[in-house]
C-alpha cells in the first residue's frame, strides 16, 4: 500500500492508455483515482471495474479540460466532495503531426488549448487548496518533443516545449513550499494516441521498435507519485539525444539528418 495510501489523485485524460493504467495502478496501492475525461461512457466503465476490484472509491467527471469555466465547476465539485487533492497527473493532450505548410490552424489552436492552458487552468484549480494544506504534487505530461523537436510535429512540438516552460517556472516559484512539480517527457508511447497524431500510419511504423509500453510508462509515473523528482524522461537514452542536441544543435541537424524525419 505505502506511500500512495488514502491519497487523493486527479487524473486528466483518464479514458485510455496511460490514465486509465494509472488509475487501476494506485487504486491497487490503496490510493483514490477521481477520473477527468470527455468521454464519460468510459470513464463510468473504468470506475465500475476499479472499484470492483479494489473498494476504492473511485469517481469520476466529464471534463473537457479546454472549456475553462468547466474545468471551474469540476474541481470545485472535486474538492467539496473530497475535500482535498493530494497530486493531480495532468495527462490530458493530443497530437496531430502535420507539416507546418499543410497544418490545420484550427487544429494547432486545439493542441494549444488542450495540451499547454487546459493543463495549466487544471493546475490552478488545485493550486490554493495545496497552499493551504502546505502539501501536494502536480505532475505535468510534456514529451521529448518538448525537448527535441522534429519535422511535422511543429504545432505538437510547440505545445510541449510551453508545457515544460510552465512546469519549469511553477517548480520554482512553489521552492519555498511543500508542493512538488514534476515533467513527465515520454517518447512515443504504444497507446491510441497515433490514432489522431499518425493517420498515415508511417510514423508508428517507423518507430515501432522503438516505442514504450503503456504499463511501464505507467508504473514509472507512479514511481515518481510516490518519489518527486524533477523530471521523468523516458526512454533515458532518447533524453540524452535531446541534452546532446541542445549542446550542438547545428552539429547535430547536420550528422543525423533524415534520422529525426520519421513521420
Amino acid at each position: 500500500m505505502g506511500k500512495l495510501s488514502n491519497k487523493n489523485i486527479v487524473i486528466t485524460g483518464a479514458s485510455s492508455g496511460i490514465g486509465e493504467k494509472v488509475a487501476l495502478m494506485i487504486a491497487e496501492m490503496g490510493a483514490r483515482p477521481i477520473l477527468l475525461a470527455r468521454t464519460i461512457g468510459k470513464l463510468e466503465e473504468i470506475s465500475e471495474e476499479v472499484n470492483r476490484k479494489y473498494a476504492a472509491g473511485c469517481i469520476y467527471f466529464q471534463l473537457d479540460v479546454s472549456d475553462f469555466e468547466q474545468v471551474k465547476s469540476v474541481f470545485q465539485k472535486i474538492l467539496h466532495e473530497t475535500g482535498h487533492i493530494d497530486i493531480l497527473l495532468n495527462n490530458a493532450g493530443f497530437g496531430i503531426f502535420e507539416s507546418f505548410y499543410e497544418a490545420n490552424f484550427e487544429d494547432i489552436e486545439k493542441m494549444f488549448e488542450v495540451n499547454v492552458l487546459g493543463l495549466m487552468a487544471c493546475a490552478k484549480e488545485v493550486l490554493p487548496s495545496m497552499l493551504e494544506r502546505n502539501s501536494g504534487h502536480i505532475i505535468n505530461v510534456a514529451s521529448q518533443a518538448g525537448k527535441l523537436a522534429t519535422p511535422k510535429s511543429s504545432g505538437y512540438s510547440a505545445t510541449k516545449h510551453a508545457v515544460l516552460g510552465f512546469t519549469n517556472s511553477l517548480r520554482m516559484e512553489l521552492l519555498k513550499t511543500n508542493i512538488s512539480v514534476s515533467a513527465v517527457n515520454p517518447g512515443p508511447i504504444e497507446t491510441n494516441f497515433f490514432n489522431t497524431a499518425d493517420k498515415s500510419g508511417n510514423y508508428v511504423k517507423n518507430v515501432k521498435k522503438l516505442m514504450l509500453k503503456s504499463d511501464y510508462v505507467a508504473e514509472q509515473i507512479i514511481k515518481l507519485m510516490i518519489s518527486p523528482k524533477r523530471e521523468l524522461n523516458l526512454p533515458r537514452w532518447m533524453n540524452l539525444g535531446s541534452v546532446l542536441y541542445n549542446l550542438f544543435p547545428n552539429i547535430a541537424e547536420k550528422l543525423t539528418g533524415n534520422m529525426f524525419d520519421k513521420k
